[in-house]
This record gives structure tokens, sequence and C-alpha cells, in this order.
């Protein structure tokens, strides 16, 4: 790599990070008008829309013929709809933080299929875990115990496409599995957004429309293309710890501008959690396929 790509590297890295800490304080300005299955089905469109003529090109619509790649698409639609349920009913902060655990779930995941898992990154784990305890229990206020329960749900979701896109048929373009996923996404949500609250209102203040255009932008697409430039070009556990830029933007947010409560409990756990992400990736530096996993964990941009 050129002295001159890896400074790039890491801004882009960093612009990835900081696009996706915008996704849960852009969705929570949509979810004042509207249901979060709606916010979803419209961020994907209008995400979708941008990403059509990637997912036009001869090497990814072969993706549609991979059962893997629907499995992707499918679970990171559902886990996109739990997932903002959850924020309809926690703060934006709590939310933000929650997302940190991502890694620690993926390391476990990987240990229970066999991969070996390093004494650091254990310590990583227990430590988020402990983080992710004391938010349950201590929320001050910050959320409820169901969304709580859907904010983690959610997660275990997108262990599912994590896993699933590992499967997908490997391309030279690094924009077509994430373009072809938004199309599949989009696909599955738009049934299950119109079943629970029938068609998405459009009639909405310009704030709302600011949470859905900027989150399918920003969040998903600019976010992904970013993040696939920079990780191309440094290892994976150095990339991992930009994954934390994620939950620490959206908490620093939550509270400068939404005015969440930043309880004991809350900030303790934020810390643990974020401490024990970045630990677990960096714990990961002698074992690829578990780093990959948990510095894939926002590939597709998982807020």
């Amino acid at each position: 790599m050129s002295a001159t790509s890896k400074p790039l590297a890491f801004a882009a890295l960093t612009l990835a990070g900081v696009c996706w800490g915008l996704g849960f304080p852009l969705g929570k300005l949509a979810l004042r008008e509207i249901s979060a299955s709606h916010l979803v089905l419209l961020r994907f469109a209008v995400a979708g829309i941008v990403a059509l003529p990637f997912a036009l090109t001869a090497e990814a619509r072969a993706l549609f013929r991979s059962p893997a790649m629907w499995l992707s698409g499918a679970s990171y639609g559902l886990g996109f709809i739990v997932q903002f349920e959850g924020l309809a009913h926690v703060t934006v902060t709590l939310a933000a933080l929650l997302i940190g655990l991502l890694p620690a779930l993926v390391a476990i995941a990987a240990r229970v299929m066999g991969e070996r898992i390093s004494r650091t990154s254990w310590i990583g784990v227990a430590g988020a875990t402990i983080g992710a305890a004391l938010i349950a229990g201590k929320p001050g206020g910050s959320g409820t115990p169901l969304g709580i329960a859907l904010s983690l749900g959610s997660l275990l979701i997108f262990l599912v496409w994590l896993f699933a896109v590992k499967r997908v048929p490997a391309t030279r373009s690094p924009m077509a599995v994430p373009s072809v996923a938004l199309l599949m996404s989009t696909l599955f949500v738009a049934p299950i957004s119109f079943a629970l609250h029938g068609p998405p209102p459009l009639a909405l203040s310009t704030t709302s429309w600011i949470g859905i255009v900027g989150s399918g932008l920003l969040s998903t697409l600019l976010a992904t293309a970013a993040w696939s430039f920079g990780a191309a070009h440094v290892d994976s556990a150095s990339a991992g710890v930009f994954i934390n830029l994620e939950p620490l933007m959206g908490a620093v947010i939550g509270v400068a501008l939404f005015g969440d409560p930043l309880g004991f409990g809350l900030l303790a756990g934020g810390v643990l959690i974020l401490i024990g992400s970045i630990t677990v990736v960096l714990g990961e530096r002698t074992t690829p396929e578990v780093a990959n996993l948990a510095a894939a964990g926002h590939g597709l941009g998982t807020e």
C-alpha cells in the first residue's frame, strides 16, 4: 500500500463510522411521524434507487441466483425493522451504544461454530456483556424493557446476515453485494410494512424527509462505499476499530441534540461496550476469520 493511500483509507473508514453514527439520530427524526417499518422501507428505497446502477451489472445480476444472497437480504431487512421498532422505545444514545455489542456477539457465534477465539477477545466479550447488562438493568429513563429487548434481538438477526454474507459468491466490484442486498431487503421489507401499517405515508414534514433521505444516502449508501474503499486498504482488525465511531457518534448526538439522559448505568455500560468492542477486534489480529466478521459487522450500515 502506498504512503498516500493509507491516510485516505483511514479517512474513508472515519467517514463511514460517522455516517453510520448518524443513522439513529436521523431515524429518530422520522419516527416522530411514521412507523419503524415504513421508515426502513423508505430508507432502503432511497438508497436502492441510487444503488440501482451497481445492481444492474452482469456480475451483480448473477447474485440474484444465490440462496445465501437472498438470506442475507431478508435477514438484513428484518434486522432493521426490529432494530428501529426498538429505537421507537429507547433513546438515540441507548440504541447507539447497544450496537457496539455486535463484535462481541460475532466472537461468541464464531466460537460456537468451532473457530478459535483469543483470550484477549474473550476479555473484550466479557467487558461488553457486563456493559450491556448495566444498561439493560439500569437504563435510567433511556428506554423500556421492550425497546431494549428489540434492540438486542436485532443484533441476533444481524448475526444471521453476517454469516449469510460470508457465503455469498465473491465479486470484483465492492458495491455489487451491498447494492443487490439493498434491493432484496426492500423487496422483503415492503410486504411486511404494507401488512403491518398499509402503504407508507408520503405527505411528511421536511424534518422527517431529512431523516429518511439522510439515513438512506449517508448512513446506508455513502457509509457502505466509504467502508468498502477503506477496508480494502487496511487489515481487518485496524478497520474494525472504526466501527466504534458509530455508537460513539450516536451517543454524543443523542445527548447533545436530543437531550437524552446519561445516568451512571448508561455511561458506565457504554464505556464498557466500546472498550470491549475494540478489544475483541484487536484481539483477533491472529485470527483473520473472526476479525473479518467483526469488522464487517457494519458493512451495510447496521444503524
